[in-house]
C-alpha cells in the first residue's frame, strides 16, 4: 500500500512528536520530515515530496497564510491541511483563500483528525461545521461572482458600521447589544438593514465583506 507522505510544520515539540506517532501508527499514511518553522517549509518540501503540508495555524511569529500561498503556488500537487485550537474567523477565512483544502481542530477525536487527512487527500474540502458553515462555498462565491459582490460606496450609519465590526469580532446579538447598550431587538434590526443593504445572506458574509476590508461609506 502506498502511504500518504505528510509534511508536519508544529512549533510545540511534545505535540509534534505525538501527532507523527498518531499517524505513523497508520497503515496509509506516514510523517516524511517534521519542522518546528515555517521559514524553510518550500525547501523540504521539494526535497520530500509530500501530499499533504499540516501546518499549525498559531505558528509563533510567522505568516501561515504566506507559506500556504506560496507552496499551493508553486507546488500545486500539495494538499494543504491546517491544524488550531482557537482560531478567529478572520485566521480561518484568510488560510482558505490562501488556498488550503482544510482545517481540524487540535482537539478533534483521534478517528476524525485522521478521516480529515483522507479526505484532503481524495481531494475534499474540510472545515469543522461549528466553525465555518459553508465558509468553503462562500469563498468560492466570493472569488468567482465577483459581479454579485455589494459595492463599496455602500453607506451604512455610523452604528450598522459598529455592528458590522463587532459582528466581525465574533459577538452574538446579545453581546452587540451589551457592548453598544442597546436592545437585542434593536441589533436584529442593524443586522437585517445591514444584509439588505449589503446584499448578503448571513452574518458570516457580513463578517467576510469586514474581513476584505471593503471601505463601508458613512451615511
Amino acid at each position: 500500500m502506498t502511504r500518504t507522505r505528510i509534511l508536519l510544520i508544529e512549533d510545540n515539540r511534545i505535540l509534534r512528536e505525538g501527532i507523527t506517532a498518531i499517524i505513523n501508527a497508520e497503515e496509509d499514511m506516514r510523517v516524511v520530515a517534521s519542522t518546528a518553522g515555517s521559514s524553510n517549509a518550500l525547501q523540504m518540501a521539494r526535497q520530500f515530496t509530500p501530499d499533504v503540508l499540516l501546518i499549525d495555524l498559531g505558528l509563533r511569529n510567522q505568516s501561515v497564510a504566506s507559506v500556504v500561498k506560496s507552496m499551493t503556488r508553486e507546488l500545486p500537487k500539495v494538499k494543504v491541511m491546517g491544524m488550531g485550537l482557537v482560531p478567529s474567523q478572520s485566521d480561518i477565512v484568510e488560510f482558505v483563500e490562501a488556498g488550503a483544502s482544510g482545517f481540524v481542530m487540535k482537539d478533534a477525536a483521534k478517528g476524525d483528525f485522521l478521516g480529515t487527512i483522507r479526505m484532503v487527500v481524495k481531494g475534499g474540502k474540510v472545515i469543522p461545521p461549528s466553525l465555518a458553515g459553508s465558509l468553503f462555498s462562500l469563498v468560492v462565491d466570493h472569488a468567482y461572482k465577483s459581479e454579485s459582490r455589494p459595492t463599496s460606496a455602500v453607506r451604512l450609519t455610523k452604528r450598522e458600521r459598529d455592528v458590522v465590526t463587532l459582528i466581525a469580532d465574533g459577538l452574538s446579538n446579545k453581546g452587540i447589544a451589551h457592548e453598544l447598550k442597546i436592545s437585542v431587538d434593536t441589533v436584529k434590526s442593524h443586522v437585517h438593514n445591514i444584509l439588505e443593504k449589503l446584499a448578503l445572506r448571513s452574518r458570516l458574509q457580513i463578517a467576510k465583506y469586514r474581513f476584505d476590508g471593503e471601505k463601508l461609506q458613512p451615511g
